[in-house]
């Protein structure tokens, strides 16, 4: 698909001042083998008229375009024909040579990395999951709740990285309750089977503290319980190797 913007200046009549015309032609190869061709004009960003690709004439979607689409039907002009001509033929040719010499970066497949993090707020969790290093671009990025997906509030543009695989990220805000399981589930054509990264909830830091002193505990106990067998151990001898020697004598 490819654009043309163009920028006119009108200086009398009713469409005076600065407008912008629009040209939007595209061709798509289907798996198949069959095709689709597009057409559209747009002006001021409405769309002003577009061609019927199948019988190729122009269909006006705008009054002030009846009289231009009147003029290329026409059979002096047949403009509508020529645009089906190039669309049926010339443009598939070079999609179908852009698709060769892009073969090797079309068939390759990176595997996704996910990173899920969440911080509360007022009682609110946020919850972000960042996938990155994907190839190709789409991508099916969500957060779940069991089996029920959560709404996201926020979810950026598929963005470019510069060895060429891709990054998103998408989050969402919610209420945490007993029993709930959240989860960033990803979809991409180099897995066989969607990922489903479970975020974990972060551990009470007053726990941490009280696992850690009994932890502490515990090991100075084992210890000391090993000195004091040792020490009695070596009681024991030295009190029956004194023994032995008066006997002995």
């Amino acid at each position: 698909m490819y654009a043309v913007t163009m920028i006119l200046m009108s200086v009398s009549g009713a469409y005076s001042g600065l407008h912008i015309v629009q040209v939007v032609t595209s061709c798509e190869l289907r798996d198949d083998g069959s095709f689709t061709g597009y057409e559209q004009y747009r002006y001021d960003g409405t769309e002003y008229m577009f061609l019927d690709a199948e019988r190729g004439i122009y269909i006006p979607t705008m009054r002030e375009a009846e009289i231009t689409t009147q003029r290329w039907n026409s059979p002096d002009s047949r403009m509508g024909e020529a645009a089906k001509h190039y669309l049926e033929n010339i443009c598939v040719d070079r999609l179908k040579k852009f698709l060769k010499y892009g073969k090797k970066d079309l068939e390759r497949r990176v595997r996704p990395h996910v990173k899920v993090t969440g911080r509360e707020t007022g009682g609110i969790m946020k919850l972000h999951c960042q996938v990155y290093g994907f190839h190709p671009r789409a991508v099916d990025v969500r957060w779940m709740n069991g089996e029920d997906e959560v709404p996201s509030y926020e979810t950026t543009n598929v963005l470019p990285n510069p060895d060429g695989t891709y990054q998103i990220r998408v989050s969402a805000e919610v209420t945490p309750k007993e029993g709930d399981r959240y989860s960033c589930y990803v979809d991409h054509s180099s897995l066989k089977e969607p990922l489903l990264v479970q975020w974990e909830p972060p551990q009470n830091p007053h726990l941490a503290v009280v696992i850690t002193v009994v932890s502490i505990v515990l090991i100075l106990t084992s210890v000391i319980a090993g000195v004091i067998i040792i020490y009695k151990k070596k009681k024991n001898y030295t009190a029956a190797d004194t023994s032995d020697t008066s006997s002995d004598t």
